[in-house]
């Protein structure tokens, strides 16, 4: 059984510290996406404040995963009328999660944002990233364009696919 609660500032450095974790896991199954200490507390604390970040909570209380919930993402997508959510960093903690969590909270921020009024959920992944892409596919998005110019934090530019699903038959949390 998973519940979800809102992070609080006081997460913000379990929250680093859970990127950090998927970030290595990453690296060490092949998978360009994501560089550990890239996520620091700071960040999560100021995504807490511009957009709501959400805690997949385990039956034994344990965090089983957490992601980020923005209300625009003009950096990926440009300027768009009011539309969508966007679904950013999607982690999960390989060491307590049970099976189904990624997607369980892809199910909870679409139903975040339906409940909101808004027909689409939308996310982005690498574009060299064929694993995610498929994974996302597989939960029902689909590609609508690729960003080839995002730049990161630290100045290299990488290519995105951008990715969204419709809403219209989910019911609010």
């Amino acid at each position: 059984m998973i519940l979800f609660r809102r992070a609080v500032e006081t997460d913000a450095g379990m929250l680093a510290g859970l990127f950090d974790r998927a970030a290595r896991w990453m690296q060490q199954n092949g998978i360009e996406q994501w560089k550990p200490g890239d996520r620091d507390a700071a960040h999560f604390a100021a995504r807490m404040r511009d957009g709501e970040v959400w805690l997949a909570v385990g039956s034994e209380g344990r965090i089983a995963g957490a992601y980020e919930l923005w209300w625009s993402d003009e950096e990926a997508w440009g300027v768009q009328p009011p539309v969508a959510g966007y679904v950013h960093r999607l982690m999960v903690e390989r060491r307590t999660a049970p099976p189904g969590t990624g997607r369980r909270m892809l199910e909870h921020a679409e139903r975040r944002i339906a409940g909101s009024g808004l027909p689409r959920a939308r996310l982005d992944c690498l574009s060299t990233n064929p694993r995610l892409l498929a994974y996302y596919r597989d939960a029902g998005y689909r590609v609508v364009g690729e960003f080839p110019h995002k730049e990161g934090r630290d100045g290299r530019v990488y290519g995105v696919v951008l990715l969204e699903k419709r809403l219209d038959r989910l019911s609010a949390v």
